[in-house]
């Protein structure tokens, strides 16, 4: 839930024109409603960093590293309500009506996801949360290794670096004894995550206690320690990290382990749809609204998939006819999915073709877009401690001044399994065009408040990046029919995911079943297939968002081709849809109708 502030912030924003002690009286002071709105928005995210301090060390603001969080105490939930509710309060003083064509979009966005996260602390809902603070998929264990290894968002530059790294695991551990705590009171009323999906949080803590310390994923930072850091400081920081690990990180993370594997896992419930858990079907619907920022219901969204599967379908045969592949469709998927032609030769095999297609969609990314992100994207291998579970790939968000790349992670876990022909649009989406430039160029865009350059919503995030891999021919990519039939075999996974994702928590849809679909729909393997389901039951409704989100800026695209014809040009499009952040759908479509009325079309 989005951080927010506290009331005397924003009475302080609203107030008259303050006067500096000494100082003459308030001429200088701006209180335009640009200016208080935009204080309104400073103050609503000054104080959120402090009670979110990992958030800000993910934004490279290292005021507050040595601090962990909280994130779970009745305490911690009441402050975000009550720090809404004063946002509200705040924004309710601007007119909107007086601001101007950036600041109103800016006010709308506040205000919906203000209005939103608010939303979620409605008993029941947060109930129905709250008391699930774990999961293999989104739960703290699978970030907070990376963070803390030295490789992630946490800086090890200084002796400091080191030192607060110790204090943020110290409330690391804190935070491990409140969410079993959590879990416990999830047990006694029913509400709990399916076994599977614990089953598997057990596993991924079995890998982050190996069995010696200088193993573990927390000793890394002091195998490299740079050249900054004295050597006293080194014997020191070394003996800490070895003993901190030894007696209070391990023990407090085979406690989690040992309570879920022994008391948790036996009455976690076998079910796996959020439907089929006491308060889960009202938190599947305010989640599908949550994810897609629309008033789809999961009906309406099934629908859609299947007919977007059905589409698709079509636009498979026409790629099989091509390449000459005698069968029907369904021998089409088995012989994508078993050929050894397509299975990688090596790790290094798989890393360089990333390379390689890095290199061409550079060439011609000029095409498409007039702005360039300053920071660097590099390309790693999934971590060996969550690539089982782990998607095909993902994205980390570099630092607005491009101290920290953005990182494309490639999953080369069990590597037959992986399918050279995904190569092309998996990379459009995680990394170039995809979730590279948009949150890349959102945070580097210094004019924008805090909360649309570091925040966001799943349906634009995920529906951009979906919108990306669909450039491809622009960019010099799918020359190859296999390609295409990657790009298509990910879109219909898109599409896919509205089915299965509506089937398993609103019509009662098993594990199993939902597999099937998949492998019957598309030439997934059953390794990427079991992931995925798995992934929809850990985490409800946020694969929704990638194909609603993509449909939503596709149509617009469109919208805006007929209306200015010739004066069309994508580049700008692009600058439209990406130069104010993560819009919420409404939001982008009101923005892209002023801009085609701006250029003489009409909306």
């Amino acid at each position: 839930m989005r951080v927010l502030l506290f009331l005397a912030a924003s009475m302080m924003a609203l107030s008259a024109p303050l006067h500096a002690q000494g100082a003459a009286p308030a001429a200088a002071v701006d209180s335009s409603p640009h200016a208080r709105l935009r204080a309104i928005f400073a103050a609503s995210d000054e104080v959120g960093m402090k009670r979110n301090p990992i958030q800000a060390l993910f934004r490279g603001d290292p005021r507050y590293a040595e601090r962990f969080g909280d994130y779970i105490s009745d305490a911690y939930l009441a402050g975000e309500k009550a720090a809404a509710e004063a946002d509200l309060a705040a924004l309710a003083g601007i007119d909107r009506n007086t601001l101007n064509a950036d600041d109103r979009i800016s006010y709308d966005v506040f205000k919906y996801q203000t209005e939103m996260g608010l939303k979620g602390f409605e008993p029941a809902l947060l109930k129905a949360a709250i008391d699930r603070p774990v999961d293999h998929f989104s739960g703290f264990q699978t970030f907070v290794p990376d963070l803390s290894s030295g490789e992630g968002a946490a800086p090890f530059k200084t002796v400091a670096d080191y030192d607060n790294n110790l204090s943020r695991l110290d409330g690391y551990v804190t935070y491990i004894d409140r969410a079993i705590s959590r879990m416990k009171q999830g047990l006694a009323d029913g509400v709990t995550n399916p076994r599977l999906v614990m089953a598997n949080v057990v596993g991924q803590l079995d890998a982050l206690v190996p069995p010696t310390v200088e193993a573990s994923v927390f000793y890394k930072p002091v195998l490299k320690f740079p050249d900054a850091v004295p050597t006293a400081d080194r014997t020191r920081l070394t003996a800490a990290y070895a003993a901190f690990i030894r007696d209070k990180l391990n023990p407090a993370q085979l406690k989690l382990r040992d309570f879920i594997r022994d008391e948790y896992l036996p009455k976690a419930r076998e079910t796996v749809g959020l439907g089929q858990m006491p308060g889960g079907a009202a938190l599947y619907r305010y989640l599908v609204e949550q994810t897609t920022t629309t008033n789809m219901t999961p009906e309406a969204i099934h629908s859609l998939g299947l007919s977007e599967v059905a589409r698709i379908h079509g636009e498979m045969e026409k790629v099989k006819k091509q390449t000459g592949f005698k069968g029907s469709l369904a021998d089409y998927f088995v012989f994508m999915r078993t050929d050894k032609q397509f299975q990688p030769a090596s790790r290094e095999a798989m890393r360089d073709e990333f390379f390689a297609i890095d290199k061409r969609i550079l060439a011609n990314i000029g095409r498409d877009f007039s702005t360039i992100p300053k920071s660097a994207l590099e390309i790693r291998a999934e971590p060996a401690y969550k690539e089982k579970t782990s998607a095909g790939g993902e994205y980390n968000g570099g630092t607005p001044d491009g101290a920290r790349p953005g990182v494309f992670y490639y999953n080369a876990y069990d590597l037959p399994s992986r399918s050279t022909w995904g190569y092309e649009t998996l990379f459009l989406h995680e990394g170039i065009p995809g979730h590279h430039f948009q949150i890349s160029l959102a945070q580097e865009n210094a004019d924008l408040p805090a909360f649309q350059r570091f925040g966001g919503n799943t349906a634009y995030v995920e529906g951009w990046a979906l919108y990306s891999e669909s450039l491809g021919q622009e960019l010099g990519m799918f020359t190859d029919p296999y390609q295409m039939y990657g790009h298509l075999n990910d879109e219909i996974l898109r599409a896919m995911r509205l089915v299965v994702d509506t089937g398993i928590h609103s019509q009662g849809w098993g594990r199993d079943q939902a597999i099937k679909y998949m492998l019957d729909n598309s030439a997934m393997g059953k390794t990427d297939a079991t992931a995925e389901v798995e992934r929809y039951i850990a985490i409800p409704s946020q694969a929704l968002a990638y194909k609603v989100g993509q449909l939503t800026i596709r149509r617009l695209r469109t919208k805006a081709e007929k209306a200015l014809g010739p004066r069309f040009d994508v580049r700008d499009f692009h600058a439209q849809v990406l130069m104010s952040g993560a819009l919420p759908m409404a939001v982008l479509e009101t923005k892209i109708d002023n801009w085609i009325v701006s250029k003489g079309g009409k909306a």
